[in-house]
């Protein structure tokens, strides 16, 4: 049966477009709270830098490579729609994406790549310069993205109803709306960045490292919440009942998981935390991204109970093991993307929209064990990528700024600004007080450039 344009189908996909591009502000401000206040500035233009540059290069040849027609036997689409030839036409031969204009199709899955690529950055705050960041967000792009969505989530059939996309879709992995391609692919890259640029100064002993804006972090949950509706409901492609199921779960999961992190804050360290809750909600919605179309409600609320306190004592790993991933990219995306993808291969249900048999469902392990290699490859190969591009940036230009840029704040030595400033009325709030408002007046960011490390200037002194 030929598919036919459907206005609501195309209405609901442009409106879930919106909101999963509001996610990367929302991350912005997530992210940019739980920095330092010298800092937050250059972690929220991490953020904005993604959407700049990630856009561009999703319409350039990102969709191609992604959906493009297959090449090499499912790793990646080819340029055949570069520049997205062959699909502008809004006529009567307009293409189509089942039963949404294709390049509606183009711009829903554009902003699923620039969140990708937004989320590694919380690994590496206040120490990477914005200009390597840039670097790396291409060559990720282009090297680890696209190619990983088309695995994921290029389903494409010829005119003979044989399968032409992605390998891991093709083996009957569930991934409803990108537990693999966005969150296990940016929690490995994370974890990658977090080993090449190396620990903060002071890292698990400076009291400074804690959240600056608390309010911030809040807002920003709230925002990405919001999104989120967008991200997993509209991955359904239509205004349908799969898109309402998976809006139940998105609601209801990370409900759970902020009850299920609160109680191990609670039971571990005596009291539950605003941060803890904001934490919570972004975990039990990685983990029911991929899940969301696959399991009942029931089990999303046993998901988001299981993610919610499982991301919150993963978080703690970084301190036992020495990688220094400064807001939990790999705690809470990592870890809460594995989760979601692999309690699909238990308790994935005949009767929900993506019809998986997990384990509780007599399905025997076979889909688990495809959840487990689906999550695996990707982890394996994100990992190694961003390892070896985030080695080259840094030994090439450099990714980590000096020590004492890092000590005055990335936001003055890279940007020129800051986030708080006194006005000359004296009016004004600075967060570090009226002494560094002081000091940031007089700075000169370029000496940070030239300046002699500490170390240098004191063997000079001592001979």
């Amino acid at each position: 049966m030929t598919p036919t344009l459907s206005a609501g189908d195309t209405a609901w996909v442009l409106a879930s477009a919106a909101l999963v591009l509001l996610m990367t502000p929302g991350l912005a401000f997530f992210y940019g709270g739980m920095t330092r206040a010298k800092s937050v500035l250059n972690m929220m233009m991490m953020s904005f830098g993604a959407i700049a540059l990630v856009g561009v290069l999703w319409v350039l040849f990102g969709y191609s490579m992604s959906f493009g027609s297959d090449w090499f036997g499912g790793l990646v689409g080819n340029f055949d729609k570069f520049a997205l030839h062959g699909i502008l036409s809004t006529g009567d031969d307009m293409p189509l994406a089942g039963t949404i204009p294709e390049l509606a199709f183009v711009g829903f899955q554009g902003v699923f790549a620039i969140i990708t690529v937004a989320l590694i950055s919380g690994s590496i705050a206040d120490r990477a310069k914005f200009g390597a960041w840039m670097v790396f967000a291409f060559f990720f792009a282009i090297l680890v993205y696209f190619p990983v969505a088309h695995w994921v989530f290029d389903a494409n059939k010829d005119a003979d109803g044989n399968f032409i996309g992605g390998w891991l879709n093709g083996l009957g992995v569930i991934d409803f709306a990108g537990g693999t391609a966005v969150h296990i692919n940016a929690g490995a890259a994370g974890l990658a960045l977090a080993l090449v640029l190396g620990k903060r100064n002071g890292f698990g002993k400076d009291p400074n490292h804690r959240p600056h804006n608390l309010p911030f972090v809040m807002l920003g949950a709230g925002l990405l919440w919001f999104g989120w509706f967008g991200f997993n409901a509209g991955s359904a492609l239509g205004a349908n009942g799969v898109a309402a199921f998976a809006w139940i779960n998105t609601l209801v999961a990370p409900c759970a998981a902020v009850l299920g992190w609160l109680v191990v804050e609670k039971l571990r360290d005596g009291h539950a935390t605003s941060l803890g809750a904001a934490s919570g909600a972004v975990a039990g919605l990685v983990a029911v991204t991929p899940a969301c179309a696959a399991i009942s409600p029931l089990w999303a609320i046993v998901l988001g109970l299981l993610a919610g306190a499982a991301c919150a004592l993963a978080v703690g790993l970084k301190y036992r093991f020495g990688y220094d991933d400064s807001l939990d990219v790999v705690g809470v995306h990592l870890v809460g993307g594995i989760i979601g993808t692999l309690f699909i291969g238990l308790a994935a249900s005949p009767g929900a929209p993506s019809k998986g048999e997990g384990l509780f469902y007599g399905g025997g392990f076979e889909l688990l064990g495809k959840q487990a290699l689906g999550a695996g490859s990707v982890l394996l190969y994100s990992f190694a990528l961003s390892l070896v591009i985030g080695w080259i940036i840094s030994k090439t230009m450099g990714f980590r700024v000096s020590s004492e840029a890092e000590e005055a704040g990335v936001d003055i030595a890279l940007h020129a600004e800051t986030a708080y400033s006194a006005s000359s009325a004296g009016t004004g709030f600075h967060p570090l007080g009226a002494k560094a408002e002081a000091e940031v007046a007089a700075f000169n960011a370029d000496d940070l450039l030239t300046a002699p490390s500490a170390k240098t200037t004191e063997k000079k002194v001592k001979a």
